[in-house]
């Protein structure tokens, strides 16, 4: 499946009969920059509090993470649903470390667990691949696919946009599926989650309703304070 074509429009606005002296107009800008940026910066400060709050145990620096990596692929026209799904690898998978949340909002919809792949780590991940064969999860920006019966069920298809971190997650069936291995209950009795063979794996009990409302062209994040990934990838620049 080849990667979504990334676009990006810029739209000119037609000019204006009557004439506009520069000292007015830059007094304009001005004034305008002053009082829009706070407004834009206080929305997301507001939105990360509001996702943090309803989700603990997700650190702030992937919240922003995930948010960031939505606004880019919203500029882009890859996405126009206000949704975004935030796996924090940072975080121990005995930990609800997974959150779907409204980013007009700040609303979390969803709040559980997910496990990593095998090739990645046991309780904790901490090495992540791109390749075919390795079993690990992969870091990046992911936008949903459609979604296929098979054999863990009801099942959600992802694209990586990141090619050199998760471009190869369509091939490698790495998807949303549900597995027996992941529950509360599990994770008391034997100190971690299971773990997958790369797929974001989620508990029965809330995988079809979480593939239902995240399917066709949301952003899903998965997350990990990576030096090479935060700094190269073209959905994050400007999350420094």
């Amino acid at each position: 499946m080849n990667r979504p074509t990334l676009r990006v429009r810029r739209m000119l606005r037609p000019r204006k009969s009557r004439a506009v002296s520069w000292a007015a107009l830059g007094a304009l800008v001005i004034a305008c920059s002053a009082h829009a940026a706070p407004r834009t910066d206080n929305r997301l400060v507001q939105v990360v509090d509001a996702i943090r709050a309803q989700a603990p145990t997700i650190s702030v620096r992937a919240i922003e993470t995930a948010i960031s990596a939505y606004e880019h692929a919203a500029e882009q026209h890859l996405t126009h649903k206000p949704i975004v799904t935030i796996v924090d690898y940072s975080r121990p998978s005995d930990e609800k470390r997974l959150a779907v949340a409204n980013v007009q909002t700040g609303k979390v919809l969803f709040y559980t667990y997910v496990a990593h792949g095998k090739g990645s780590g046991g309780k904790f991940a901490t090495h992540f691949s791109n390749q075919p064969g390795t079993d690990a999860s992969s870091l990046g920006v992911y936008l949903t696919g459609g979604t296929y019966y098979g054999e863990h069920g009801y099942s959600l298809r992802l694209h990586g946009l990141d090619p050199q971190f998760n471009g190869a997650a369509y091939r490698r069936d790495i998807v949303v599926h549900s597995a027996w291995y992941v529950s509360k209950a599990f994770a008391a009795d034997h100190g971690r989650l299971g773990r997958s063979w790369g797929c974001f794996a989620l508990s029965a009990r809330v995988e079809s309703a979480i593939v239902k409302l995240i399917r066709g062209a949301t952003v899903l994040v998965g997350y990990y304070p990576d030096p090479q990934w935060l700094h190269s990838s073209m959905f994050l620049r400007s999350a420094d």
